[in-house]
């Protein structure tokens, strides 16, 4: 190899580590899965599940991305970078676990190690806990229903006097 070559290698390292890194920075939550032994329309079906959700999907070199990872909040991770492994993260702290738990009961070729909300680490038995919760965009469908519901109730107590008026009027109006 020449110099160029080396010098091109490294500065190609140093932009994946830098874009891993900027990647998880502001994310809710990075999971960490392994896959062995995804073929690739597998791979193209967990890469479109996590699409639909706005999960990005990294996969690296464990050593750059305990590189990406060092000196910050998710450096716990390292531990977990064993053997052939992707990042999963979402800005949602719910929708990665939830896509990646879901598509491992499915798959048993993507196994889930564990996951990082913060600077809290979760085992992998946290992570699938914490996939069956739901996520932001449910949470706000129900507290919206919640907030309507009583606008509902309310506007058919107001119409009730009113509809038996008009029943009354009506019956009057029958018998004179």
């Amino acid at each position: 190899m020449t110099i160029a070559n080396l010098s091109a290698n490294r500065v190609a390292k140093e932009h994946a580590v830098t874009a891993i890194g900027g990647d998880v920075q502001d994310a809710g939550i990075v999971v960490v899965t392994q896959q062995l032994g995804l073929n690739a329309d597998e791979t193209r079906q967990l890469r479109v599940s996590f699409l639909k959700e706005n999960v990005g999907f990294k996969v690296g070199k464990n050593t750059l991305v305990k590189l990406a990872l060092k000196g910050t909040q998710l450096a716990g991770l390292e531990k977990m970078l064993r053997g052939p492994t992707a990042l999963a993260y979402s800005k949602d702290p719910i929708a990665a676990a939830k896509v990646a738990v879901e598509f491992a009961k499915k798959n048993n070729k993507l196994k889930i190690v564990g996951a990082a909300m913060g600077d809290k680490i979760l085992s992998e038995a946290e992570t699938k806990t914490l996939a069956t919760l739901p996520s932001l965009d449910q949470l706000r469908g129900k507290i919206i229903g919640l907030l309507q519901a009583p606008a509902t109730k309310i506007a058919g107590v107001l119409q009730a006097p009113a509809g038996q008026l008009a029943r009354v009027l009506a019956a009057k109006a029958k018998q004179g």
